[in-house]
């Protein structure tokens, strides 16, 4: 036996087929048809005839009628258009293309093998199978279980009545508050600064840093004490003024 209560293999599975037990029928309460109105009356009741009083059409104020102006075409009579032929222009149709019948170079009659000529009868050997039975799916009797007999849904025998406790209710008891009068415990306790002299307060402050310069400044390591700068060099200046102007001679030409 598993865990799940069941014997052998087997386990609950959908029926094959339908079972009466398993479907509830509507019991001796039925809906009988009105002897009243003319739609769903009972067929077995005389039914008087009922009228309806129609709606009032609207007045047709616009003539849909053709005016004056409207053409008839000649050829049209009272009694339709007049029986005389007209003809009209088709074009040509094409030549039905022809029949392209296959000469005696089209066939192939030695492909048709076993078709066209005789042959001796050929057999073959089959797999033995009628020893083997196929695999069984029919439940043993050590699959069915018999129904517990606890409880009010027994199947097949007479239950005792069962009963169950059901929880205390507010409604009607002596402890139910009809006049929703608020208790002692719905009042909060009032601040006694409101109808007395208030004390003074004080408050206490975070401790405040001294102002010191946050700027970041080259330590002892930064310097390189062993290289020097190189001493500046002198340049030798010009001999002209910039502001001079050239002297332009014959020969420039």
């Amino acid at each position: 036996m598993g865990s799940d209560g069941c014997v052998g293999p087997w386990r609950p599975h959908r029926p094959r087929g339908p079972i009466a037990a398993l479907y509830r029928g509507p019991g001796p309460k039925y809906k009988l048809p009105p002897n009243t109105g003319y739609i769903l009356h009972d067929p077995s009741r005389p039914r008087a005839p009922a009228y309806t009083f129609g709606a009032r059409l609207p007045t047709q104020q616009q003539s849909c009628s053709p005016g004056p102006g409207h053409l008839v075409p000649a050829r049209m009579t009272v009694r339709g258009p007049d029986g005389s032929p007209s003809y009209s222009i088709y074009g040509r149709p094409r030549d039905a293309a022809p029949f392209r019948t296959p000469g005696p170079g089209r066939y192939f009659p030695e492909r048709a093998g076993n078709l066209a000529y005789r042959s001796a009868p050929r057999h073959t050997i089959a797999p033995r199978n009628w020893g083997v039975q196929p695999e069984r799916q029919t439940p043993g009797p050590g699959t069915y279980t018999v129904p517990s007999l606890l409880g009010s849904r027994v199947i097949g025998k007479v239950s005792a009545p069962t009963y169950s406790i059901y929880g205390r209710s507010a409604v009607g008891t002596f402890f139910e508050d009809l006049s929703k009068t608020p208790g002692p415990c719905a009042y909060h306790v009032v601040n006694p600064a409101v109808y007395k002299s208030r004390a003074p307060q004080f408050t206490m402050l975070a401790r405040t840093s001294l102002p010191e310069d946050n700027t970041l400044k080259p330590g002892p390591a930064a310097y390189n004490v062993d290289k020097h700068r190189k001493p500046r060099g002198w340049s030798f200046g010009i001999r002209h003024s910039d502001y001079l102007a050239p002297m332009v001679t014959d020969l420039d030409d």
